[in-house]
């Protein structure tokens, strides 16, 4: 019986509110012991009312008022929704009323009203509202309130008596996106007479009696009758407004932040709430390590974002926990899983403890530390223990007591200890809640609670103490609890068994992966480098004990590891592992967002739960099979069943992301755009990409197909829009519209309409722009459009004409906008809420909020048959519609469409939907003409020619530099680049604007330009905004205004143009050619429109001043210091507080005052030119050609400027330098000038820690020419050599420089690189002079050696030849024959080339010192006039499809290659070319020839198929060309830079 009561008790605190509760009379308020009362507070007959109220008087509002309940320590706890307030402002006063309001996160917020207030304010805690008081009807005040329902201010004497009524969930729902929970307390202060208070969660109208209710069936639109002992006296047979008014928090009042009247019949959109959240598709969003049993094995529970979800595993019923604001990190549960325990992401972490049965939030506390990555609770649930880091990043133990948070107390924090170890899982002992354990990075440490204190103790691991151990677990059954032997793993495959009792290890294991061969293929292999098994979770029950590996495997093992009984593989690393409580089911998850479940007594694994790994950006709906597409940034595309919410396909596509999709409205087909500019169609019924269409330059932001499926519809971010004709079986392109406006009869567009929504709002002082659009179904004939401004501008698709207007939809941007299909709703999507809007705009509050995504919403829409509400952003919410049934009482917009029946498919049966590859269905597409077989994947080497190429903004971590014409923005994390192409020339110089959305860069003059090319990138789009053209020659310096509405760019030393650009059109604002050289220029970071430049002996100040869209240049010439001698300024930079730094080419830095405009300080920094200076606060970075990069302390500058000779100290410190490899040209350090990037001449870009005084390189390449490049026998590294003397080996995987040998003084060229060639016994190698001689070099290898090594005793043979003596060899190339081939003895077949046209033909047998000559080839040359010189190289190469044929490029009498067959001693076949050859490669693994030329253009020949592509972004002759031995990838080298492109074979 005191179960059931305890159980009841929630329920009741509810029901004794209802239907509504007396304030006044439930707490007694003539008695003030529950409540109090400051000031002037007296009780007072009212005639009007005919009873006694309460008056509240005094001038000063705060020190006079009547406060519910007695202290601010006690809560009111009333939970209805309404609050009602019957109350009379005092003529001609102020008055203010406060309600202090709790959420369902605890969180108290304070709503004010009052008319001393003038506008409507927010914060995260306090709302404030003002308050019109409205005069009696009839009088003049009264009119001049009609006139303008925006006057707030005193109260006027005719005032009357007022019902308000407060919906609190509304008002918190609207404005805080927080849920209601109750009532805390009220507060009522001078000046107005109050009769009572009243809460419900009924909506009253005190002008209707019960007999009107009944006879208008007002009762089922929710309205009820006031109560009598609340009513106002009415006389007999008058109106009730008449004599009172009745103010509502309605959204059409309060939008604007004003309280005053409405009109009478007031009504709401209907059902409330008129959308329930259904089913959510995702998994995880902060970590993927928590999934959970509850309900005894029947549920799991586990985090998706903001939400925590349980699932049911018989009927796939979602629940919801909601209440965090940000994403969940770490839960637990106690031992029979009815109290919960979760952490959100924050600073400091915000902690909730739930009835989990209820699913009600017990309590929310700050766990007093920041990101809280374990939780443990015990098994009684009195003690809850977490881990996580402090703010400065140091671990952080936490222990609280939780005894009484079932009986409504608080958390209360035992104790907290910080620690230096590492902790990756924390459990509490199930025998002692005062007792833990924990593991981490090379420790497992005993924790005790003891006398308020924490403290711990180490496990001696002894010889494996330095392993990094994942997770931990004690042993299950019925031994004594000291006796409990705990089991942690590690990932290296360790298990090791810990006598807890005796603190040591019992134990240790290792698990292997097996090498058992299977049916079909060996198991999996480890994904981690270790040969152990990384293990990253465990769990024992009594039986069996459960691993969850990196490898993506499920093992079940007994207790002795002695093998496994069972598995269970995924495609990747698995993350947790849990047992259920009865033993026969087992749950782990995925680090990839999935949640499997594996039956151990039937063997059969189900997934409860896929998702996508990073936000989803749009999908599309298909009606007849009910089923659901979706777009991520995790680069997939995933097919669903609508009903079941199962994943049926999976599509991936690695180096692009899909942005847009749209399924045909009659075949089962989906088109999908992709960030390329790329649009695909797919069939899902043969799983075939049809069509692939390349129109489009910028990312797709749009696409649709037309209703009847007859075309389809594309645009970019560029501005492209594309038509495509659909309605034949192959779909193709019809007419594409760029900027310009196309009329066409036949297939084209017609503008029919354009609309600028800038102007329609006449009120508005800011020009508008459309940012969302949607057609009204048919037969509205009505455009909906969101603007910037957040209103929705409802239009005639026909005229334009503006029908009506909703302000402030959201309070920031709508992302998202959708039409039902009956036409009767509206979906808005902004500020992570959604809104349903009635269309017809037929009530007084039209639209309810819905929360619940805890990132921004990218797309909402009705299902076909508008019986559900999907939403997408961090995950997929399916929302059920609950259209209201009371049709006949609400006058329609339009016919509503008759509903076609929902058809039921059924539950596919397919455990694992397939996952597939779009490079591989590509290959299904009957149209391949437009598909390139080389994409560029990355580029070696860094342009130390430029000056100020390489930007790196700390904030939002954009990294960017060029590489000869090619622009590379590179993720510092993962090393990805992006490659922007463009510009025809070496790029100069980068320039990047403050919130590092703008690029812009600058090379020099392309072929057929008459001036240099500075072009402007939008980061977010990847994307050439616009391209400038003004500068003759080189660009030499850029730089943004502080606020980003100003762009300047300087030309060079022969140019000495300085332009001035508007930095949102780029239109030239003003240029100004200087008579000397200008060598920098920079805005100043304290004034707007300040800048200065330097040049020979002088800083330019100049002033803009604009005066509509003209502007005007004020210029102040100074000359420097004759202390500084006759020295030219060649750098700059601003400081905060007025100052000005510039470097000389003598090594002097000068201080200069920018409010007076003088120099006022100099010093010697260096005995060199200063190209860099870099200012943040008083730290000041130099670099110069002495290749020193110097930090300067200069807290004495600012004080000596302000002070002078009264400042304490007049000299600045030098307090750090280091010396690089070469003159510093690029420069950018972080705000607190910690950390920073440093480009030099030698071609690297240099991490520089000054903390740490460290300097790594994070970009190399060479300084000079590439000359060659060989690659591993297994293609795991590749080494390159240069005309700068250097030797470098890189890592293939990484592109990472591993070494680098220099030789002094000498060049290496091609002809000096040894040729390897590798066999089972010897390492040969081919080496060549200038003379024409060639070295056979010939190295023994020892038995049973995986690698070359010289035998002892054996020595080395060289082999000198001479038959090309006098004419350098170009190139050597060797292959492996078979002997009876050609008919002479050896398996060594080998070729060079001379620059004499001269190419020999070897076999050798080295062991038997044989080498013979088999054929000498010469080729004509025409003479004359017209000889090129330098002469082309003679290139030739055996054929690997043919080893008996052999090509040939060279200087000859035609531009072809030329293919040369060593058994018909002739050439066979020639393939003609633009130009000659200065590079060629034939690829091993297809038909496939790669030539460079000088021209800068690569040409790959598709030898099979008589086909050719060309290939641009090198920047200067493409010197050099090399396929690696897999013909996976191809080398190209133009001059010092490397290009590096993947084969995409068909």
């Amino acid at each position: 019986m005191l179960l059931l009561l305890f159980l009841l008790l929630p329920v009741l605190a509810v029901l004794w509110q209802h239907p509504y509760l007396n304030v006044f009379k439930h707490f007694k308020v003539e008695e003030w012991k529950r409540s109090t009362k400051e000031g002037d507070v007296t009780t007072y007959m009212d005639k009007a009312l005919k009873g006694t109220v309460y008056r509240i008087s005094g001038a000063v509002p705060a020190s006079n008022y009547l406060q519910l309940p007695k202290t601010s320590t006690q809560s009111l706890g009333l939970t209805g929704r309404y609050l009602y307030i019957l109350f009379k402002p005092a003529p001609a006063k102020y008055f203010v009323v406060h309600l202090d309001v709790a959420t369902e996160d605890s969180q108290v917020v304070r709503i004010s009203f009052s008319n001393l207030f003038k506008e409507f304010k927010s914060t995260a805690t306090w709302l404030q509202f003002p308050f019109i008081c409205e005069a009696a009807k009839g009088s003049n005040k009264h009119l001049v309130c009609l006139c303008s329902p925006d006057l707030v201010g005193l109260a006027p004497s005719s005032v009357r008596w007022t019902c308000l009524m407060l919906d609190l969930r509304y008002i918190l729902s609207l404005y805080l996106n927080r849920g209601y929970s109750h009532l805390k307390s009220v507060k009522l202060c001078a000046n107005l007479l109050v009769k009572n208070l009243f809460t419900s969660d009924l909506l009253f109208d005190p002008v209707v009696t019960f007999s009107e209710v009944q006879q208008s069936r007002r009762a089922l639109h929710g309205v009820s009758p006031m109560p009598r002992e609340m009513a106002f006296p009415v006389p007999k047979g008058e109106n009730w407004h008449d004599f009172y008014d009745y103010v509502r928090y309605v959204l059409l009042s309060f939008l604007s932040g004003v309280l005053y009247r409405i009109p009478v019949d007031f009504q709401r959109l209907l059902p409330d709430p008129i959308l329930k959240l259904r089913k959510i598709i995702g998994f995880g969003g902060y970590t993927t390590r928590w999934a959970l049993w509850a309900a005894g094995g029947s549920v799991v529970v586990y985090p998706c974002h903001a939400l925590i979800i349980a699932i049911a595993l018989d009927s796939g019923k979602q629940t919801f926990l909601a209440g965090h604001t940000d994403k969940v990190s770490a839960l637990a549960f106690n031992g029979n899983n009815t109290l919960l325990a979760s952490a959100q992401i924050g600073q400091p972490s915000m902690m909730r403890l739930w009835d989990f049965p209820t699913g009600k939030c017990l309590c929310m506390f700050k766990a007093g530390m920041h990101s809280v990555s374990c939780l443990s609770f015990s098994y009684s649930g009195g003690v809850l223990c977490g881990t996580g880091k402090d703010k400065h990043g140091k671990t952080v133990v936490v222990v609280w007591n939780t005894i009484q948070v079932n009986h409504g107390g608080e958390a209360v924090m035992l104790a907290k200890a910080h620690t230096d170890v590492d902790i990756h899982t924390i459990k509490i002992a199930f025998f002692d809640d005062t007792r833990m354990v924990s593991c981490g990075r090379d420790n497992v440490r005993l924790w005790r609670v003891r006398s308020g204190a924490l403290r711990s103790c180490p496990v001696n691991l002894g010889e494996y103490r330095s392993l990094d151990f994942t997770d931990l677990d004690f042993e299950a059954g019925q031994c004594e609890p000291d006796d409990r032997t705990l089991f942690v793993c590690s990932r290296s495959g360790h298990v090791l068994e810990i006598d807890y009792k005796n603190v040591a290890v019992r134990n240790a294991r290792r698990l292997m992966p097996t090498e058992v061969q299977h049916s079909h293929r060996r198991e999996k292999q480890t994904f981690n480098s270790g040969p152990g098994i990384a293990l990253n979770s465990i769990c024992l029950s009594s039986s069996f004990c459960a691993t969850a590996s990196e490898d993506g495997y499920l093992r079940l093992w007994p207790l002795d590891f002695s093998e496994v009984f069972l598995e269970a593989e995924h495609d990747y690393p698995l993350s947790s592992v849990r047992i259920s409580p009865d033993n026969l089911k087992v749950l782990c998850t995925t680090a990839t967002g999935n949640v499997g479940c594996l039956d151990i007594q039937s063997k059969d694994y189900c997934t409860i739960m896929r998702s996508h790994t990073d936000s989803v950006s749009a999908f599309s709906v298909e009606g007849s099979q009910k089923q659901l597409v979706t777009v991520s940034q995790d680069n997939t595309i995933r097919i669903w069943n609508l009903e079941s919410m199962q994943q049926l396909y999976e599509f991936t596509a690695s180096d692009e992301m899909p942005c847009t999709v749209s399924f045909h409205p009659s075949q089962h087909i989906f088109a999908c755009g992709f960030d390329t500019g790329v649009v695909r169609t797919i069939s899902l019924a043969t799983s075939k990409l049809l069509e692939e269409h390349k129109q489009h330059r910028g990312l797709i932001t749009g696409l649709t197909f037309s209703p009847d499926g007859n075309f389809m519809y594309s645009c970019c971010s560029r501005g492209t829009l594309a038509l495509y004709n659909c309605a034949m079986q192959k779909s193709h392109i019809v007419r594409v519209l760029g900027e310009e406006i196309f009329h066409s009869s036949q297939w084209g567009f017609i503008i029919l309409l354009r609309i600028d929504v800038s102007i329609l709002d006449l009120d508005s002082t800011a020009l508008d722009a459309a940012m969302r659009l949607c057609f009204a179904p048919f037969p509205l004939g009505h455009l909906l459009v969101t603007t910037s401004s957040q209103k929705v501008l409802v239009l005639d698709a026909k005229t334009g004409r503006l029908i009506r207007m909703i302000p402030q939809v959201h309070k920031q941007s709508c992302s998202s906008l959708a039409m039902s299909p009956d036409a009767r709703y509206l979906l808005t999507a902004g500020d992570r809420a959604i809104k349903v809007w009635d269309y017809g705009m037929r009530f007084d509050v039209n639209s309810q909020v819905f929360i619940g995504h805890s990132e921004p919403i990218r797309q909402v829409r009705f299902t076909p048959d508008q019986r559900q509400v999907i939403s997408v952003g961090d995950a997929i919410f399916l929302w059920d519609f609950l259209e209201s049934d009371l049709e006949e009482l609400q006058e329609d917009v339009t016919s509503r469409a008759t509903d076609s029946p929902r058809q039921l498919v059924p539950v596919p049966t397919v455990v694992s939907p397939p996952c597939l590859e779009l490079s591989s269905i590509q290959r299904l597409a009957e149209d391949k003409g437009d598909n390139k077989i080389l994409k560029l994947k990355t580029v070696i080497g860094y342009n130390g020619n430029g000056r100020g190429n390489m930007v790196w903004n700390p904030d939002t971590g954009f990294f960017a530099y060029s590489c000869g014409c090619v622009l590379i923005v590179e993720d510092l994390h993962s090393g990805a680049q992006q490659h922007w192409l463009g510009h025809p020339e070496e790029i100069s110089t980068l320039a990047v604007n403050h919130d590092a959305q703008v690029l812009a860069s600058a090379s020099g003059q392309g072929s057929g330009d008459s001036r240099c090319q500075i072009r402007i990138w939008s980061v977010q789009d990847k994307a050439c905004r616009k391209v400038l053209f003004h500068h003759e020659t080189q660009v030499q310096a850029m730089a943004y205004s502080r606020d980003d509405r100003l762009f300047v760019t300087l030309g060079d030393y022969v140019d000495r143009v300085l332009a001035l650009w508007n930095a949102h059109t780029y239109d030239l604002m003003s240029s100004t050619c200087f008579s000397e050289p200008v060598h920098d220029v920079a805005f100043s970071l304290m004034s707007v429109g300040h800048l200065a430049c330097v040049g020979k002996g002088t800083v330019t100040f100049w002033l803009t001043e604009q005066q509509g869209a003209d502007i005007s240049l004020k210029v102040h010439k100074v000359p420097v210091p004759d202390a500084v001698g006759p020295a030219e300024l060649t750098s700059l930079c601003y400081s905060t507080g007025c100052l000005l730094y510039t470097g000389t080419n003598t090594g002097q830095i000068c201080a200069w005052d920018t409010e007076t405009n003088r120099c006022f300080m100099t010093w010697e920094a260096v005995d060199g030119e200063i190209g860099i200076l870099q200012c943040h606060g008083n730290r000041l970075v130099s670099g110069s050609n002495t290749k020193k990069i110097q930090l300067w302390s200069v807290l004495a500058v600012q004080e000596l400027r302000v002070k002078g000779s009264s400042a304490r100290s007049s000299s600045v410190l030098l307090e750090q330098e280091m010396t690089l490899d070469g003159t510093i040209v690029s420069a950018m350090f972080d705000n607190c000038m910690d950390m920073g990037i440093v480009g030099t001449t030698a071609g690297t870009l240099w991490y520089i820690n000054w903390a740490e005084n460290t300097s790594i390189r994070l970009i190399s390449g060479h300084k000079n020419k590439v000359s060659e490049v060989a690659f591993s026998p297994q293609e795991s590294h590749f080494a390159t050599c240069g005309e700068d003397g250097s030797v470098r080996v890189w890592s293939l995987a990484s592109m990472e420089l591993v070494v680098q040998f220099q030789v002094l003084n000498q060049v290496i060229t091609t002809n000096h690189i040894d040729h390897p060639i590798w066999s089972n016994s010897c390492l040969e190698g081919a080496r060549a002079d200038q003379d024409g001689n060639l070295l056979i070099i010939f190295i023994l290898k020892k038995d049973g050696t995986h690698g070359p090594s010289v035998a002892h005793g054996q020595g080395m043979t060289f082999r000198v030849l001479t038959d090309h003596r006098s004419s350098p060899i170009h190139v050597i190339q060797c292959t492996r024959k078979q002997r009876s081939e050609l008919g002479v003895e050896g398996g060594d077949l080998w070729l060079a080339a001379s620059a004499d046209r001269r190419v020999s033909v070897w076999v050798s047998d080295w062991m038997k010192d044989k080498c013979e000559l088999i054929d000498w080839l010469s080729f004509p040359a025409p003479t004359g006039p017209e000889v090129p010189s330098p002469l082309p190289p003679s290139l030739a190469a055996f054929c690997p499809w043919d080893r008996n044929i052999l090509a040939y490029v060279g200087y000859g009498l035609q531009k072809e290659i030329l293919f040369y067959s060593l058994q018909q001693k002739q050439v066979i076949e020639t393939i003609p070319l633009p130009s000659f050859a200065m590079s060629l490669s034939l690829s091993p693994a297809a038909k496939i020839i790669v030539v460079g030329f000088s021209e800068r253009l690569l040409r790959l020949i598709d030898h099979k198929v008589r086909t050719e592509q060309d290939y641009v972004g090198h920047d200067d002759a493409v010197g050099l060309c090399h396929f690696t031995p897999s013909g996976k990838q191809l080398f190209t080298a133009s001059y010092n830079e490397i290009l590096v492109w993947e084969v995409q074979v068909r």
